[in-house]
């Protein structure tokens, strides 16, 4: 089977992220026993602590789960590759720049983004106030 590499070049990857707001509100908990039933996160961390989710808001409400930041949820839409460099940081500073917080996961496809829920909109101005610079 053959891998399509990701882009690694800065300069493409800010011109071309494509930031897109997925519906929704998600947020961050954290379970000890795996994953509730009717719960389907969209990224899962392992820690020593337990297993962090990050699923939609009201799947959560529906198991009974706790949190306390509630986000939106961009995707850079290049296909970036891992090995890539830079692209995380100039988005995170760019964001930290407009006073607003940005927790990163990277997939293999593509990078993303939750960001306060209540300014997800600006976080995407932003972006593609970035990426145009970048051209």
């Amino acid at each position: 089977m053959v891998i399509m590499t990701g882009e690694t070049d800065l300069r493409k990857l800010l011109s071309g992220m494509r930031p897109q707001l997925n519906a929704d509100r998600y947020v961050f908990t954290t379970v000890k026993d795996g994953v509730p039933s009717g719960v389907t996160p969209v990224v899962t961390v392992a820690e020593d602590e337990g297993l962090t989710l990050v699923v939609r808001r009201e799947e959560a409400d529906a198991a009974g789960l706790a949190y306390d930041y509630v986000a939106g949820w961009i995707t850079l839409r290049i296909h970036s590759a891992l090995e890539a460099v830079g692209l995380t940081a100039v988005v995170a500073r760019e964001l930290a720049e407009a006073g607003l917080s940005c927790n990163v996961v990277a997939g293999f496809h593509h990078d993303h983004l939750f960001v306060p829920y209540e300014h997800a909109h600006r976080a995407v101005a932003v972006l593609e106030d970035l990426a145009r610079s970048s051209e």
